[in-house]
């Protein structure tokens, strides 16, 4: 008997509605009809300190994302991108919970470090008022990027998708409709 897939999926928007909540949504109704178990966390109902000193313990909202974070099979990271990057407060919880010891551990000697969240997968959905194709040519993807490659991949992540939405300022109903479709589809694989 296959075992079902965990999913933690964290919206990284500041805001209790947005787009983000609801691409989040339609993609935890993929992931479920394909089976999965489903956790999901909002930044914008998260307390901590964003900058405490790198060794202040973890508030209790930061210990459950952590848990999460082992607890999942894979993880969706669905945020806003603001100035080519996702807001201040979502990367401080990475900052605060991505840690030595738990994501990844530096090695004595050398450059090379040890991948901590090694076998899970990881998916990442963007939004933006910036289209992706001119945010390809003229800024070389660094939301896409940075969040493949300097987070999940860096910390051991298997990368499935990691899309931008845009322009959401001129998107009308129908092409949000595909995007929030597209989302769902995206579930349904990571349940699979």
């Amino acid at each position: 008997m296959e075992q079902q897939k965990k999913v933690f999926v964290w919206v990284a928007h500041p805001r209790d509605t947005s787009l983000c909540g609801a691409l989040a949504e339609r993609y935890i109704a993929g992931a479920r009809a394909a089976g999965a178990q489903v956790r999901r966390m909002d930044l914008s109902a998260m307390q901590f300190e964003a900058g405490a000193p790198e060794d202040a313990p973890l508030e209790a909202d930061l210990e459950q994302w952590q848990r999460n974070v082992e607890w999942c099979d894979h993880l969706l990271v669905v945020h806003p991108y603001w100035w080519a990057a996702m807001p201040a407060r979502a990367k401080a919880v990475l900052d605060r919970c991505l840690t030595s010891g738990f994501a990844y551990k530096y090695r004595a000697r050398g450059v090379k470090w040890d991948q901590l969240l090694q076998g899970r997968s990881a998916d990442g959905i963007i939004t933006s008022d910036t289209p992706p194709w001119l945010d390809t040519l003229l800024y070389f993807q660094p939301g896409r990027r940075v969040l493949r490659n300097g987070v999940l991949g860096f910390c051991g992540f298997d990368i499935g998708k990691v899309v931008q939405f845009g322009s959401v300022k001129l998107a009308d109903e129908g092409k949000i409709a595909r995007w929030l479709g597209r989302a769902e589809q995206m579930g349904r694989k990571a349940a699979a």
